[in-house]
This record gives structure tokens, sequence and C-alpha cells, in this order.
């Protein structure tokens, strides 16, 4: 088989903390890149997920949490007028608070 060369810029503190891996795993870097090449020609994909993160602010990170915790949760309601109903209640007490 034909050898090729190919160069690519990458920044210097990345290459080292991928070297440190594979050399964890007994592996060069140019090994690592090899195997990933062969998966993406066999497979015709990238053999990982590729996705972007959310980039939420604190707020929302807080509602996720709270959600997550369960923290400030309405209860469940059968129809739209059941969540009138609660809405108006609450306005008519603030109200009634207020006067």
């Amino acid at each position: 088989m034909a050898q090729t060369t190919y160069s690519f810029r990458i920044d210097e503190n990345l290459k080292r903390q991928a070297e440190a891996f594979c050399e964890d795993v007994g592996m060069n870097l140019s090994t690592a890149i090899m195997i990933c090449l062969k998966r993406i020609t066999r497979d015709y994909r990238f053999p990982f997920e590729i996705s972007a993160e959310p980039n939420y602010n604190e707020i929302t990170r807080q509602a996720i949490a709270d959600v997550n915790a369960g923290v400030g949760l309405s209860r469940p309601y059968n129809n739209f007028a059941e969540i009138l109903a609660e809405v108006d209640a609450e306005i008519e007490a603030e109200e009634r608070m207020s006067a």
C-alpha cells in the first residue's frame, strides 16, 4: 500500500494531552489517528458522537438543576381551564393582600 504524509497544525497543549492519553492506553498518537481514520472509512461515519454542548447562562443552568431536583414544579393539570382558575385565584389573593 502506498504511503503518504499529511500534516496539520494542532494546539501544543492538546497534542500533549492526547499523547499522554495514548501512552496510558499503550499506543502513540499516530496509531490513534490511524485507528480513527480506518473507522471513518470502514463505517462511513465518525467513531464518536459529535454534538454541541449548550451554552446556558447561570439562570438557565439553575432552572434545569431545579427541575431535575423537582424544585418549584407545579402540579399536573387536566386542562387549560384548571390552570386559568388557579392563576385567577392567585391574582385575587395577591390583590386582597395588597389592598
